[in-house]
């Protein structure tokens, strides 16, 4: 299972603050906290605290100064991206993300392949969200294909249907697993699939709970990856237990505790 640490994103008060005072004392803490518990790559993401591409390379560079784990560069802005890519010191990457808008993909896909980065592409297109599985079938497909034909290797190609408040759009989250047992076919390897897992909480009183139910549903149906809260313990005892059923790991009565040590040695 491919984890990627939310938690350093401007949409978080102090990560926001951190970014407009360059303090990198708040990133860090939480770079360090994620690595520690798994994190195969950490998102990063300077939202709305700022729309300058300087801000995004000062953030992957105090990131890199604390751990040596994989770096998600996300953003809607190519400059933002191109400066995130940029300030790397030549570890992984990890492009979040594209949608299957073809101007989109005819400059992203060329950049992952610069850069040696790995592309998250989310199903959506000019018309929106998708509202059914059929068109998150069709994006997702359209999204792999041309990654493919521009020269990137499926195993660098991440998937993520897009998952809606459960609280607001129900229906919804029965189409994403669907969705998710549809994108295994696509190739043999079949591309990485993810999804931005706190979403399909939103607003909600059983978060905890609604988070795991779904994540083992979908890794059921083929999920590999997921944006989420690496800290949340009961969260990755869950996917270590879902791996063990699906025979994806070997038993042994200490599984979750060998899964951490396993996440984090691959983070």
């Amino acid at each position: 299972m491919i984890l990627i640490g939310e938690r350093i994103n401007a949409g978080f008060k102090d990560i926001a603050t951190a970014i407009r005072e360059k303090n990198e004392a708040p990133v860090q803490t939480w770079a360090r906290k994620q690595a520690q518990r798994g994190a195969d790559y950490l998102d990063v993401n300077i939202g709305a605290a700022s729309r300058n591409p300087e801000d995004m390379a000062w953030l992957v560079e105090t990131v890199q100064a604390a751990v040596p784990t994989k770096i998600s560069v996300d953003s809607t802005n190519i400059k933002i991206l191109e400066a995130g890519l940029e300030a790397r010191d030549g570890r992984g990457a990890l492009i979040n993300s594209t949608t299957a808008d073809p101007g989109k993909l005819e400059k992203l896909v060329p950049l992952a392949v610069k850069h040696n980065a790995s592309l998250l592409g989310v199903a959506m297109d000019e018309r929106g969200s998708p509202p059914d599985a059929d068109r998150r079938v069709e994006n997702g497909a359209m999204i792999f294909m041309t990654a493919v034909e521009g020269g990137l290797d499926p195993d660098r190609i991440i998937l993520d249907p897009i998952l809606m408040p459960l609280k607001f759009m129900q229906e919804q989250a029965r189409h994403v697993l669907e969705t998710i047992g549809q994108y295994t076919n696509l190739s043999d390897p079949s591309p990485h699939i993810s999804v931005g897992l706190s979403n399909i909480a939103s607003k909600t009183t059983q978060r905890s709970l609604i988070l795991r139910t779904f994540l083992v549903m979908a890794i059921g149906q083929g999920l590999d990856a997921a944006i989420c809260d690496v800290m949340d313990d009961e969260l990755i005892a869950a996917i270590a237990t879902a791996e063990l059923i699906l025979n994806k790991e070997i038993y042994s009565d200490s599984y979750v505790r060998a899964f951490r040590l396993k996440a984090g040695a691959s983070g």
